[in-house]
Parts: C-alpha cells; sequence; structure tokens
C-alpha cells in the first residue's frame, strides 16, 4: 500500500522500490481491494525479496517492523513505521492502516520533492 500510494501520491516523481525480509506468495488481496477504493491499483503488484542492492540503491528504506532482518547501511535514512500488520484481516480493519500510511507518505512526500518540482498529488 505504502508503495502504491508513493508512486501515485508524487505523479512518479519519486523512484519506489517495494520488498519485504519475508514476502507473501500474493499480494494481500483485502489491501488491493482498500487501494482500488482510493483509486489506486496494486493489483498487478508481486511481492519481492527484500535485497541488499536495493537497500544501498536507496536513498530512504522505509521499513514495516523488520528488525534485525532488514539490511543496515551508515549513512543511510531509515525510517521505521510501526503499523498493524493488514494480512489476515478484514476491510474494516485494513482501511485505518490504509489512512495511516497516506498520511506518513504524504509527509514522506513532502520532504523529498523540492517545492519547486511539479505540484505532486496530494489528495
Amino acid at each position: 500500500m505504502a508503495a502504491g500510494y508513493l508512486h501515485h501520491l508524487s505523479n512518479g516523481l519519486i523512484e519506489v522500490r517495494s520488498a519485504g525480509s519475508a514476502p507473501g506468495a500474493a499480494i494481500n488481496p483485502v489491501a488491493v481491494q482498500a487501494m482500488a477504493e482510493e483509486g489506486i491499483d496494486i493489483s498487478a503488484n508481486a511481492p519481492k525479496v527484500l535485497t541488499t542492492e536495493a537497500v544501498q540503491d536507496s536513498d530512504v528504506v522505509i521499513t514495516m517492523g523488520c528488525g534485525d532482518a532488514c539490511p543496515i547501511f551508515p549513512g543511510k535514512r531509515y525510517e521505521d513505521w510501526e503499523l498493524d500488520d493488514p494480512a489476515g484481516q478484514g476491510l474494516e480493519a485494513v482501511r485505518p492502516i490504509r489512512d495511516e500510511i497516506r498520511h506518513r507518505v504524504k509527509a514522506l512526500i513532502t520532504e523529498l520533492i523540492p517545492a519547486s518540482a511539479p505540484e505532486p498529488d496530494r489528495r
């Protein structure tokens, strides 16, 4: 959901890499449904394993409870977003998680995109 929002709300101005330390076999269908309510289609996305190279190539690394499984490199900016895991939850429980992710992504975009850049979609 975070990658979907980041790509959508930044109008593609931010390169997004999404991966997990122990990704599932498929994108959570309830997360797909929750994002579809926002007009964002993440159904074609596929879970990927977090690689050392992906972390090295990133300016900001957002983790969600990754702990010791995530590679750490000095000088990288890391943020751990403590959020409830939407896995196994129904749509009513996933919506507030989705909304909190949107809030955090919007704040991150404000930090990463200079004021002189084309205005991203901030709804």
